[in-house]
C-alpha cells in the first residue's frame, strides 16, 4: 500500500505553524494596549500579566499532573499476569 504523508509530516508546514501561533501570542499581549482593563489587585495592572500568569499556571498545572501520575498510577502486574 502507498502510504501518502500528511501535511504535517513535512517540516516547512510546522515551521510555519509555530510563526502563526507566535504571531497570534504576540498579537493578543500587545491587544492589552487596545483594551481598558480593570483591575482588581494591583498586580493585574502589570503589562502581559495575563500572558505570564496563564504560562506559569500552565507549567504548575502540569507538574501537579506529573506528580498525581506517580501517585496515583498501577503496576504493571495489576490487572494479573499475561497468558503468553
Amino acid at each position: 500500500m502507498d502510504e501518502k504523508n500528511h501535511w504535517l509530516d513535512q517540516p516547512r508546514h510546522i515551521k510555519l505553524l509555530w510563526r502563526g501561533f507566535l504571531l497570534a501570542l504576540v498579537l493578543t499581549v500587545l491587544a492589552e494596549f487596545l483594551v481598558s482593563m480593570h483591575p482588581h489587585f494591583a498586580i493585574e495592572s502589570v503589562f502581559g500579566f495575563n500572558a505570564w500568569f496563564g504560562l506559569l499556571m500552565c507549567a504548575f498545572l502540569a507538574v501537579i499532573a506529573m506528580g498525581l501520575a506517580q501517585v496515583l498510577k498501577r503496576p504493571d502486574t495489576y490487572y494479573g499476569k499475561d497468558n503468553d
